[in-house]
């Protein structure tokens, strides 16, 4: 009797082999991907967060440890909602433009890549970006807005007017920021580290040397003086003269005109008088030095 195949057989067989097979199927080896440089464009890709090297033009000098941890849990969730900005570097490598917080988050978040959108720019474009994105957060401390403004008049010669078109603030805030760095190194760490606020810093900046500032600042710090307390020591110590003496009959001042002069004070950071006679009078200004001098012209609204 002959043997005859039956080709259903043979194909239902087959089938049945493909889906129950007798032994493991061979797992293939798995492949090394390795990143190829990427095309300069607005779209999106997937870079590994160790090809990418940190922001040498980076002007913040603080991250918020507490802040980069809730990041990093909303990443390892989520993911990162918006790209970080790269350009190319070497050897394969990627320089950071914008975005160092969300690297440094998705790096914590254990995350292999990252998002990013590949710019092709100088370095003296990537630094103007940098800069211009940081200042336009509102988690920078005054020291490090005061720096970033720096080296925006430094290294791209901006006007105070530029700036402000530039990074949306108000062209008097840009002035009082810059003002900061008059500040000793000793008070700038203090205001740095949150000890001085931005009010206390301005303040200080009415007194006429640095020797005198540092002493204020040390006496501000030690008895724990709000912004509107120092005000007064600081007056005490530019008019020791005001101090008025027991034989002396008390001029009364109209509260609106004391008003206004501290107005005036609290918004130049400078010595500050009005001598007013019946409606009449006039109001001194002391400045120390052409910065201060600027301030004043930009306060009244000069656009030169």
């Amino acid at each position: 009797m002959s043997t005859t195949h039956d080709p259903k057989r043979r194909a239902l067989g087959k089938g049945l082999e493909s889906l129950l097979p007798s032994r493991p199927a061979a797992t293939p080896p798995p492949v090394k991907v390795e990143a190829s440089p990427a095309t300069p464009s607005g779209t999106p890709l997937e870079i590994p967060v160790e090809l990418i090297d940190r922001n040498p033009f980076q002007t913040r000098t603080h991250f918020d440890e507490a802040k980069l941890v809730e990041l990093a849990g909303s990443i390892a969730s989520s993911g990162v909602v918006q790209p970080i900005v790269v350009r190319q570097g070497k050897d394969g490598r990627y320089t950071l433009i914008m975005g160092e917080r969300r690297l440094l988050a998705s790096k914590k978040a254990g995350k292999a890549t990252i998002p990013a959108i590949v710019r092709e720019v100088s370095n003296v474009q990537a630094m103007e970006m940098t800069i211009v994105e940081n200042l336009q957060r509102a988690d920078l401390n005054p020291m490090e807005q005061a720096r970033a403004y720096e080296r925006l008049s430094r290294d791209f010669q901006m006007t105070q007017e530029q700036m402000a078109t530039r990074t949306g603030k108000d062209r008097t805030s840009i002035s009082n920021f810059l003002r900061l760095l008059k500040l000793p190194e000793s008070v700038q760490k203090s205001v740095e580290a949150g000890e001085l606020s931005f009010g206390h810093a301005r303040v200080l900046l009415a007194l006429d040397s640095p020797e005198a500032i540092a002493a204020a600042a040390q006496k501000v710090l030690a008895l724990h003086l709000s912004v509107r307390m120092t005000e007064n020591y600081v007056q005490g110590i530019m008019n020791p003269e005001s101090k008025v003496k027991a034989d002396k009959p008390v001029v009364p001042v109209d509260p609106n005109v004391k008003e206004a002069q501290e107005q005036l004070r609290r918004s130049l950071g400078l010595k500050v008088s009005i001598e007013d006679k019946k409606g009449r009078g006039r109001v001194i200004i002391e400045y120390s030095g052409v910065e201060d001098f600027d301030a004043i012209l930009t306060a009244l609204g000069d656009r030169r």
